[in-house]
């Protein structure tokens, strides 16, 4: 969650914050926001710091990162206020993820279960995950009341709804609108009772948020997600082939990394993650058929996956 800031003449620091520009004061003429997240926590929100120490094995999500913090520290410092009899408004922590396959975003959600469970805010903090078809039924009503028993499965944890815009993709007489509603109906009517994340890819759920007049407001936290750079995608590759106890070879790391930057610079879409997850499996298998073939089962050439092994054309 960056946030603009400059300096002014008048010892304040202006902040551009929700599209609204705010003076705050500059104490000893410090910039606060840039450096407040890089403080240490204290040692007392142990919450906090499990969670952190999950995110922090994951590869990116810098800005993720931040919001959890931001999300730990409001409902932390509610809690205060709630102790000290000051007003403390329990505000909706429905959510909507934003990008390409494989950034992260399951990941997270359930990471967020787990944080809201440590903190009470949900009783069970378990993650139920759907799609269009566990939501859509095939006549009147059975939508909504399919809709009832998906998030009733849901109560005291989280619902994360993967590629929602394909509520609205049909036509006139299709039933996905009518899960639309049901959902709205119930984050307002059960919007303490769980948590309600939409995931998708970035245009198609802004248009998915002009389907219904009650959607936008309903999603305090709107949290994109960045598709991962050519390096941060062989930093994953490395960590997923250290769990399986592979390695690439030379050559294979630098046709590897060739590739992935050829197609992220020519894909419109591309599922980053899973996509190399998808290249590493086949290359196993191959592996596996092209010792099998030359009866050869030494370690290294156990653990060791060859250029010929990804299966990637030299000329893309």
């Amino acid at each position: 969650m960056d946030r603009p800031i400059h300096k002014t003449n008048s010892g304040q620091i202006k902040v551009v914050l929700n599209g609204e520009k705010r003076n705050v004061p500059d104490k000893d003429n410090e910039i606060l926001f840039p450096d407040i997240y890089e403080r240490k926590i204290p040692s007392q929100h142990v919450a906090l710091k499990e969670i952190e120490d999950e995110l922090s094995a994951l590869v990116g999500l810098d800005s993720m990162k931040k919001v959890i913090k931001e999300i730990y520290a409001w409902i932390y410092i509610n809690k205060k206020r709630e102790e000290k009899n000051i007003k403390a408004e329990r505000q909706g922590l429905h959510m909507m993820f934003k990008g390409n396959p494989g950034t992260g975003k399951t990941t997270v959600a359930r990471l967020i279960g787990k944080l809201f469970l440590k903190m009470g805010v949900l009783p069970k903090g378990h993650l139920i995950e759907a799609e269009r078809a566990d939501l859509v039924g095939e006549y009147i009503g059975h939508t909504a009341q399919k809709t009832r028993e998906l998030i009733k499965k849901a109560m005291g944890g989280i619902l994360f709804i993967d590629e929602a815009y394909s509520l609205g993709r049909g036509g006139e007489k299709d039933f996905g609108k009518e899960a639309i509603d049901s959902l709205v109906k119930h984050m307002e009517d059960k919007q303490h009772e769980f948590v309600l994340i939409l995931a998708g890819y970035s245009k198609e759920m802004d248009f998915f948020l002009t389907l219904n007049p009650g959607l936008q407001s309903r999603f305090p936290l709107v949290i994109s997600f960045p598709d991962y750079t050519i390096d941060q995608l062989m930093e994953i590759a490395d960590m997923m082939l250290e769990e399986r106890e592979y390695i690439l070879s030379h050559n294979a790391k630098i046709k590897l990394k060739d590739h992935l930057g050829f197609i992220k610079a020519t894909q419109t879409t591309f599922s980053n993650g899973r996509y190399v997850r998808n290249i590493i499996e086949k290359a196993i298998r191959a592996q596996a058929m092209r010792l099998l073939l030359d009866n050869s089962y030494e370690r290294n050439e156990l653990i060791t996956l060859k250029s010929r092994d990804l299966g990637l054309n030299d000329d893309h």
